[in-house]
């Protein structure tokens, strides 16, 4: 057993909750960066609900988003993504992951800015490789060097994911210590004091 620390998580989840009302925490990040796994835990943490945006986008349209990439292509894709997006965000508090193309799109930016507080979930590449190499189901890697793919989506995305209100650096550890990090950069980002019992007034 862990010697509770000095600020109880249940304190300081309850004043981040409430400093939160009723905005969404949505997770921004390339695919294999952990959004889904991260964002569920946290949820987990905080009693919120977790949507993702995928799963979301898929029981609407009754296809997988690779189906949807292959018949309308990302363009279409993009614009239901934000649709769908949207309408998540009018029903918080909750915890949202988003697509890896999401944040890209300036109306999706604002919303998630004006509805919610935005984690990116900060990936070196290998960790990328690593996981996204594991499944099949990535529309935008199907190419002969999917590194060099990751490459220049890091290239082109990091800097927009850079203005998401939080960066959580993430890396192969268990997913309870990233979404651990991730509470108690939500609570310094409120003001509120971590469960690590520093700093509580």
């Amino acid at each position: 057993m862990n010697a509770l620390p000095a600020n109880p998580p249940d304190e300081s989840h309850a004043a981040l909750l409430g400093r939160l009302g009723s905005r969404s925490i949505v997770f921004v990040g390339l695919m294999g960066a952990g959004k889904t796994a991260i964002g569920r835990k946290v949820a987990g943490m905080l009693g919120l609900p977790f949507m993702d945006s995928d799963q979301e986008i898929e029981s609407v349209s009754r296809m997988s988003v690779p189906e949807l990439f292959e018949r309308y292509g990302e363009p279409e894709f993009r614009a239901l993504e934000q649709r769908v997006i949207l309408r998540i965000l009018e029903h918080g508090p909750q915890v949202l992951s988003t697509g890896g193309g999401a944040f890209m799109s300036a109306p999706t930016r604002e919303a998630i800015a004006g509805h919610g507080v935005s984690v990116w979930l900060k990936a070196e590449v290998d960790l990328l490789m690593d996981r996204v190499s594991k499944k099949q189901n990535r529309p935008l890697l199907k190419s002969a060097d999917p590194r060099a793919v990751i490459e220049r989506l890091m290239a082109e995305r990091y800097p927009v994911y850079a203005t998401a209100d939080v960066t959580v650096p993430t890396r192969d550890d268990r997913k309870e210590v990233i979404a651990a990090e991730v509470v108690n950069a939500l609570c310094s980002y409120f003001g509120v004091a971590a469960a690590t019992g520093e700093a509580h007034s």
